[in-house]
């Protein structure tokens, strides 16, 4: 499975992506923007392990409105957006690791390389996600530091 397919499989595949496994680009950047369903964050959630506070935390919203989209069945923007961020970093992490089950638990373990944070604690901006995939790059390489 290729990184770009992961990431529509773990966002929950064609029931998300109405029957298309493999959207292209702009397709996958319109849902992206219009929102992703709320299906979307329960799929990763599952897959990954996380608990509907730590979801609260990475798309940067309150319990109450993930409750809030839980009944609207649809997330906005923004957090679509950090939703598919963190499931392009899951994708990565299986590349380098080789199992969902190591990529989840690398994501919440404190990384030296990473001054000390768990990977999942630097998803909340674009540079954090760079600096994960910085360290994922070295060690799909096998550069230890």
């Amino acid at each position: 499975m290729t990184a770009a397919e992961y990431v529509i499989d773990v966002l929950g595949g064609a029931r998300v992506f109405k029957g298309r496994t493999l959207p292209n680009p702009a397709e996958l950047r319109d849902r992206v923007r219009t929102g992703l369903p709320y299906q979307a964050l329960e799929s990763i959630r599952e897959r990954l392990g996380l608990s509907l506070p730590e979801a609260a935390i990475l798309l940067h919203v309150p319990l109450r409105t993930l409750a809030r989209r839980r009944h609207d069945r649809k997330l906005d923007a923004g957090e679509s957006d950090r939703l598919y961020r963190l499931a392009r970093i899951a994708a990565h992490a299986l590349a380098a690791l080789g199992t969902e089950a190591k990529a989840a638990a690398w994501l919440r373990r404190p990384n030296r390389a990473l001054n000390g944070e768990p990977p999942l604690g630097l998803l909340d901006t674009d540079l954090g996600a760079r600096q994960i995939e910085d360290v994922l790059g070295r060690l799909e390489h096998g550069v230890v530091g």
